[in-house]
């Protein structure tokens, strides 16, 4: 018999539905978003981009109250690794959804660095490696997000290694681990985006577990992996090529990452996310109730 997993609370993002920017003519409707999520099982979302679900908190806590959601985090994006001139811009979006975020009741800012190539012109922006004065920025300046955000909103920072930024391989996240305070910058753990990027899950997790503070659930095709890094494609080509896939057919296996957070004995949320942009409409549910069925599998 499979053990609960009773310290993981499953969730859904509109990532899962092919929503990247707050208003794409490509993505669905917020509502369907809402409709759908709860019919596929879930009972935990994420607020996605700013701006795609309604902002006014007295209109959405009605929304997914009547669709029996909670929120359990928002996203922001930054790139405070470019040094002190870039806080008071960064301060300005991160309150935004800071203020919302805490309006519905949740606890958590998944906080993303900026990308170094460009999403759609794969032109490369800035050098994939960080000086060393650059990584000194990027820290510090996450360390005084997390305590700024603490103190001014009540919420906790987890930081989304990514792929195509500064935070991405086991070295780089190793790296920020090791040169940040967890009483004010943990992890959210994105199984994907770290398989994406050459690292084990269940190792980061069984070494750091102290610095776990969020998960998203993801898996990558290996097959199509392997033709992006041999062909240096970037991160949104890729995903438009399925790179990111459905669980369970790709890596990393998904119950050993959910036992291994359960071992840590906190209650963790397991956000599921499965990056589709763009992909036609009718496509996200069945695949999100396919896998809340998987999950369930699983324990979770």
């Amino acid at each position: 018999m499979t053990p609960a997993l009773d310290r993981i609370r499953v969730g859904s993002a509109p990532d899962s539905w092919g929503v990247w920017f707050p208003d794409d003519p490509q993505q669905v409707p917020w509502r369907r978003f809402l409709d759908e999520v709860a019919d596929a099982g879930y009972e935990w979302i994420e607020l996605g981009p700013y701006g795609y679900l309604p902002t006014d908190p007295a209109r959405l806590t009605d929304e997914v109250a009547r669709r029996n959601l909670q929120v359990s985090a928002g996203t922001v994006f930054t790139s405070l690794h470019r040094g002190p001139s870039v806080w008071d811009a960064t301060w300005e979006h991160v309150g935004q959804v800071a203020a919302l975020t805490r309006a519905m009741g949740a606890r958590h800012l998944v906080v993303i660095p900026s990308f170094w190539r460009d999403d759609k012109t794969a032109e490369i922006i800035e050098p994939p490696e960080l000086t060393g004065e650059q990584w000194a920025h990027l820290t510090q300046g996450m360390e005084r997000l997390g305590h700024e955000v603490k103190e001014t909103y009540g919420l906790d920072i987890v930081v989304h290694p990514h792929a195509d930024t500064h935070i991405d391989t086991e070295a780089h996240v190793e790296r920020f681990l090791d040169s940040t305070d967890s009483a004010l910058v943990n992890l959210c753990l994105d199984t994907g985006h770290y398989a994406y990027c050459g690292g084990d899950s269940v190792k980061l997790i069984e070494t750091y577990g102290e610095r776990i503070g969020y998960l998203h659930l993801k898996q990558v095709d290996p097959d199509i992996l392997a033709e992006v890094h041999a062909g240096e494609v970037p991160f949104g080509p890729a995903v438009q090529r399925g790179v990111m896939c459905e669980p369970p057919s790709g890596v990393p296996e998904l119950a050993p990452v959910l036992t291994a957070a359960q071992r840590l004995g906190v209650e963790l949320f397991a956000i599921v996310e499965q990056d589709m942009y763009p992909c036609p409409p009718d496509q996200p549910l069945p695949i999100a109730r396919r896998t809340r069925t998987f999950l369930r599998s699983c324990g979770a």
